[in-house]
């Protein structure tokens, strides 16, 4: 019995929607346990370290006027992220902030916590830049808390000039103007293919 071309190409479509969905969910768990992996008001208030340096309380979204990690954002970053934030209320969709802008010693720490926890500088960087090259610490960049609030950015974001900026991390997101007529650049793999962070 021989299948027809149309049971072929059918059989294709769904095993290419069977491997999107597939990491899709891989997407989802990697992105929570990675989110919450940058520590908290609390965790970082050891060392001397808190909100004034950056760490963002839970449930803080772009729209907390008293939290430093948010309000010291550059201030077209913070009014494209309320923009969208805005509509997407509309779809029940909430921006909490994981992270967003940090001084250079909080970057410091997150940087000295990944070199432990991933046992080489090289392998730190794929994940959190110096405090020199970062965006955070320019407040440049945010991390956005919550899978429907990524994939919410995912699908609109670039109307709004928001882009996901490494393929490795789909919380941070930075603001590319230009993606509004043009779409978002491609993305990096991991902060290292990014030449911004070299040197």
């Amino acid at each position: 019995m021989t299948v027809s071309q149309p049971t072929r190409r059918a059989r294709s479509t769904i095993r290419a929607a069977f491997l999107l969905a597939n990491v899709a969910i891989i997407s989802v768990f990697v992105h929570q346990s990675l989110a919450t992996s940058l520590p908290t008001v609390g965790q970082a208030g050891s060392g001397g370290l808190g909100e004034a340096d950056g760490a963002v309380p839970d449930g803080a979204t772009v729209f907390d006027d008293k939290v430093p990690g948010v309000v010291n954002l550059d201030p077209d970053l913070l009014g494209a992220l309320r923009r969208a934030a805005t509509v997407a209320a509309r779809d029940g969709v909430a921006f909490y902030v994981n992270s967003g802008w940090r001084s250079p010693a909080y970057q410091e720490k997150l940087l000295q916590d990944a070199i432990e926890r991933y046992g080489s500088k090289e392998e730190a960087a794929r994940w959190v830049a110096t405090p020199q090259n970062s965006p955070h610490v320019q407040g440049r960049a945010i991390d956005i808390g919550r899978s429907d609030a990524t994939a919410w950015l995912a699908e609109h974001g670039a109307g709004y000039g928001l882009c996901q900026i490494y393929d490795n991390e789909p919380w941070h997101y930075e603001l590319r103007p230009e993606a509004v007529q043009h779409g978002c650049p491609p993305r990096y793999a991991d902060p290292t293919h990014d030449p911004r962070m070299q040197g």
